[in-house]
């Protein structure tokens, strides 16, 4: 058992506790990271399986992410662009496959019509509402009072329209049902990724990947901090009281025990729970807390000896709100003259196919897949299911959303740190929410109001 003495702890060495390290480490503070599992890089990680690279967690670079991208530039990171060559597939209410060109879905022209009304409505919210306060907007009540699925049919009488548009959002990025979270949560998504057309932007949205695997920006952050990261140790208890500097700390992890005296909670809000907190957080804080989870999704690697869909002149790209793979992408690795697939099945669809033996929830994804591109994506060589909802120190995908009227009743004190605690995650990102972008921030943004309450300069730029 380690014994440290620091200025700050963080728990927790994912993107943002690591550059909040980083940071604080820069500016002359001491730190200790403490991470839970054996490796680093929270809901990125980059595995191999069956001789084969895959990125298990978060993987896309999308032009916004400004911070990121000059992260990995100082890193020394190289980012190439998803293949997008050729026709996309689309399988609409009728259940038939349909290739397409360019960004519109082969949708009758009412359907088009309503998805373009709908796609306006939320771009001009988001654009009124932002990324930084939305709770405190004159409309947040009235959004955050009524579901995403609502208020699609509120503004839309038209079905398929109303599916297509929430898969961008439920499906796609809180992987949750659209009846789960409210309008606001779902303005928030198209806010911090700069408007609502972003999200239907694919070539946007999944423009780049990192070479190598985005968990590199993790492991080379650790690299930098050394022996101040320390693995395989889970946060048991957080001890403070107040002291004539500010605050005297005790964390006691099952690897180290560290005197501190601030400390940065940087995972999901769901694992806040795990710690023992002495005193006790604020009533404020352990209903908050208990109004946030992540959804669910299983992330679906298929890797084949080539990239079979690219001699029909098709670019891996399919959408279906009702199949039960909604979205695929061509996620061959850089370099790689084997194809790669990445399909991703969401919320209640992942539930029921949960309830399937592995050899059967197998084939049916499959056979999801190959309604898009054929027989040929029945036989992969390689076969993945990304499952964060059994990591345990993960317990979803892909960030934690409110549930219906938590974002604007409790969206103003996320960022309220309890004495010497703070709080730092890509879920209480504005910018970049449940983006690696978003984390970075929010690494930099922590460790400038410690530095200010410590009394230290800070660097231009955080």
């Amino acid at each position: 058992m380690l014994n440290l003495n620091r200025d700050v702890v963080v728990v927790g060495a994912g993107p943002s506790g690591l550059t909040a390290a980083r940071e604080l480490k820069k500016a002359g503070l001491t730190v200790a990271v403490l991470e839970a599992r054996d490796r680093v890089g929270g809901r990125t990680w980059t595995g191999t399986v069956g001789g084969a690279m895959l990125e298990i967690g978060g993987q896309w670079v999308s032009p916004d992410q400004t911070v990121l991208l000059e992260l990995l530039d100082e890193l020394g990171l190289q980012t190439y662009p998803r293949y997008r060559e050729g026709e996309s597939m689309y399988i609409g209410a009728d259940g038939v496959p349909v290739r397409y060109a360019g960004d519109s879905f082969p949708v009758d022209r009412d359907t088009q019509a309503e998805m373009d009304k709908l796609t306006a409505l939320l771009d001009g919210l988001a654009a009124e509402i932002g990324a930084s306060e939305p709770w405190a907007h004159p409309k947040a009540r009235e959004l955050d009072t009524i579901s995403f699925h609502h208020w699609l049919r509120q503004h839309s009488s038209n079905e398929e329209a109303c599916n297509n548009i929430g898969l961008f959002i439920a499906g796609g990025m809180l992987t949750k049902p659209a009846h789960a979270f409210s309008a606001l949560q779902a303005v928030l998504m198209a806010a911090s990724a700069g408007s609502f057309t972003h999200l239907t932007d694919e070539d946007f949205i999944l423009d780049r990947r990192v070479v190598g695997g985005m968990q590199q920006v993790s492991l080379l952050l650790a690299q930098e901090l050394g022996d101040d990261v320390v693995l395989n140790s889970p946060v048991r208890t957080i001890n403070w009281e107040p002291d004539t500097e500010g605050h005297r700390v005790t964390v006691v992890s099952d690897g180290a025990t560290v005197n501190a005296r601030y400390v940065i909670m940087a995972v999901p809000p769901n694992l806040y729970s795990r710690v023992s907190f002495n005193p006790p957080l604020p009533r404020r804080q352990h209903q908050m807390h208990q109004h946030q989870s992540l959804g669910l999704v299983i992330k679906v690697h298929a890797v084949y000896s080539r990239p079979f869909w690219r001699n029909s002149g098709l670019s891996g790209t399919c959408f279906g709100a009702g199949s039960l793979v909604q979205e695929v992408y061509d996620n061959t690795n850089f370099g790689d003259a084997r194809g790669t697939l990445v399909g991703f099945v969401s919320d209640e669809k992942a539930d029921a196919v949960f309830e399937l033996g592995a050899g059967e929830r197998k084939r049916a994804i499959l056979e999801s897949i190959a309604g898009f591109l054929g027989a040929e994506a029945l036989e992969p060589e390689v076969y993945y299911e990304s499952d964060w909802g059994s990591e345990e120190w993960t317990r979803g995908a892909y960030a934690s959303s409110y549930d219906l009227g938590g974002l604007h009743r409790y969206g103003k004190d996320q960022h309220a740190p309890v004495g010497p605690i703070y709080w730092s995650s890509s879920d209480l990102a504005a910018e970049g929410y449940q983006h690696v972008d978003g984390a970075i921030r929010m690494g930099r943004h922590t460790a400038a109001r410690i530095m200010e309450v410590a009394r230290v300069a800070v660097p231009a730029g955080a």
